[in-house]
């Protein structure tokens, strides 16, 4: 059987790895095992924090309604309540938009959600 020799392949996969971690700080981007070792973990963080962003974004959106809602004299459990007994189909994201960028229709929300 012939010998098998790796370097091409070797090379092209150490490469690979190092182009990845080249913005990690000291051996982490320099040498290959560590490199390798710190793309697992940032591998996982990454994967992790994907989901995170999500729950991050509804809390920012949550906080800011509550702060618009509580200015009117109304609590945000109120107004997500009201909200959908009115049949309003807007997701958090919309009603926060609405809230930071165009208060006039907040308002008339808001006078939605009392009644």
């Amino acid at each position: 059987m012939s010998r098998v020799k790796t370097n091409v392949a070797r090379r092209k996969r150490v490469k690979k790895v190092l182009k990845r971690a080249k913005g990690q700080w000291g051996d982490r981007s320099k040498q290959y095992l560590q490199a390798k070792r710190s793309l697992l973990h940032s591998d996982v963080y990454a994967y992790r924090d994907r989901k995170k962003r999500k729950i991050v974004f509804r809390q920012l959106w949550i906080a800011r309604l509550n702060a618009a809602v509580r200015s009117a004299g109304m609590t945000y459990s109120r107004f997500i309540s009201g909200l959908k007994k009115a049949k309003v189909g807007l997701n958090r994201k919309m009603l926060a938009e609405l809230a930071v960028n165009d208060s006039k229709t907040f308002e008339k929300l808001i006078e939605i959600a009392k009644q």
